[in-house]
C-alpha cells in the first residue's frame, strides 16, 4: 500500500497535469493566444481573445475533462464490480439508452436541452432495466449483469440504427456527432464538473470495501463487507457517472477501458498493489487530463475542421485495448 505522502504526491503530479492540460487546451486553436491572454480571461478580463476563451474554450474544456474524469472512474467501479479489468462503462447498455433518448428527441426537433433531458432519461431507462432484469427473482451475479447489459446494449443498437434509417438528411450529421462523441455543444459543463466531485467523494468510503471485494466475494463477506450493499451502491455510481457523461458529450469510447488499467499497472510497477483509495481519484484526474488533451487535438488537428473526439480516442484507444488484451492473455488471466 502506498504511503500518505507517497499517494498525495501522486494526487498533486495528476492535479498539475489536470491544469497543464486546461491551459493548453485554452492556449491552442486557430486564434493564437498567449498564456498572458489566458490568464487575463480567467480572471475577468475583456477583448476579443478572452471572449473566445470565457465563451467558447473554456466551457468546452471543463466538459472535456468532467466527461473524461467521469467516465475514468465508472470504468474504474466497473471492474472492481465484474472482476474484470477490461470491463467498460459503457457495458451495461447505458450509453444505447442514452443514444435512444438524444436521437429520439432529435428526430422530434427538440432543442438542445430536451435532447440532453431524453439522453439523461433513456440511460437511466437503461439502467433501471439493466438491473430489473438482471435481478430477477433473486440477487443478481455478475455474469448475468454482464449477459444482461450486453443485450440491452444490442437492443438501443438497433433501435438507434432504425432511428438513423428514418430521420431526414438534415438531422443525421448531428447524430453522427453525437453518437461519436462531441464537446462543442456542451455550453454549460458546470453540473457535469460538480457530479465529478461530487462523485470522487461518493466514491472513496467505498474504497476499503473494493478492496476486499476485489479479493472475492468470500473473502469480503468474511472480514464483514455487505457484498450486494456495495455493489448495488457501486453500480448506482457507475451508471450515474456514466449517464452524466454521455448526457454532456455523447459517446466518447476507451477513457473509461484503458485509463483505469493504465493507472493499475503503474500503481504495480511502482510496488502500490491495487489500493482502490488512489486508483479512483487518480483515474479521475488522468482521464479528465486525457479527454482535454484529446479535444484539444481533434479540434486542432486539422483546424478549421472540427473531429469528433469520441472517433480520435477509439482510434488511440484500439491499440491500447489489443495491447492490454494480449497482455491479459499471455499472463494467462
Amino acid at each position: 500500500m502506498p504511503s500518505r505522502r507517497r499517494a498525495l504526491l501522486v494526487i498533486v503530479a495528476l492535479c498539475g497535469l489536470a491544469l497543464a492540460s486546461l491551459l493548453v487546451a485554452l492556449a491552442a486553436g486557430s486564434m493564437p493566444v498567449t498564456p498572458g491572454d489566458v490568464l487575463l480571461a480567467l480572471a475577468g478580463g475583456e477583448g476579443l481573445a478572452a471572449e473566445v476563451i470565457q465563451g467558447l474554450r473554456l466551457p468546452r474544456a471543463i466538459a472535456a475533462f468532467a466527461c473524461g474524469g467521469l467516465l475514468a472512474l465508472a470504468g474504474a467501479l466497473m471492474q472492481v464490480l465484474l472482476r474484470n479489468p477490461l470491463a467498460d462503462p459503457y457495458v451495461l447498455g447505458i450509453s444505447g439508452g442514452a443514444a435512444v433518448g438524444a436521437l429520439s428527441a432529435m428526430l422530434a426537433g427538440l432543442a438542445l436541452a430536451l435532447v440532453n433531458l431524453f439522453a439523461f432519461a433513456g440511460a437511466f431507462a437503461a439502467m433501471l432495466l439493466v438491473f430489473g432484469l438482471a435481478h430477477g427473482d433473486s440477487s443478481w451475479t455478475r455474469t448475468r449483469l454482464l449477459l444482461t447489459g450486453v443485450i440491452v446494449a444490442s437492443g438501443c443498437g438497433a433501435v438507434v440504427a432504425l432511428i438513423m434509417s428514418i430521420a431526414p438528411e438534415t438531422h443525421l450529421r448531428g447524430m453522427l456527432f453525437w453518437l461519436m462523441g462531441d464537446a462543442s455543444h456542451a455550453s454549460n459543463p458546470w453540473p457535469a464538473l460538480a457530479v465529478l466531485v461530487a462523485g470522487v467523494a461518493a466514491s472513496m468510503p467505498f474504497a476499503r470495501e473494493l478492496n476486499l471485494l476485489s479479493r472475492g466475494d468470500t473473502l469480503a463477506q468474511t472480514l464483514g463487507v455487505s457484498v450486494q450493499r456495495v455493489r448495488l451502491g457501486v453500480y448506482f455510481l457507475a451508471a450515474t457517472f456514466t449517464a452524466v457523461a454521455v448526457t454532456t458529450a455523447g459517446s466518447i469510447g476507451f477513457i473509461g477501458l484503458v485509463v483505469p488499467h493504465l493507472v493499475r499497472l503503474g500503481m504495480l510497477k511502482l510496488g502500490w498493489g491495487n489500493d482502490q483509495r488512489l486508483l479512483l481519484p487518480a483515474s479521475a484526474l488522468s482521464g479528465g487530463s486525457l479527454l482535454v488533451l484529446a479535444d484539444t487535438l481533434a479540434r486542432t488537428i486539422v483546424a478549421p475542421l472540427q473531429l469528433p473526439v469520441g472517433a480520435l480516442t477509439a482510434i488511440l484507444g484500439v491499440p491500447l485495448f489489443l495491447f492490454l488484451l494480449g497482455r491479459q492473455r499471455g499472463s494467462g488471466q
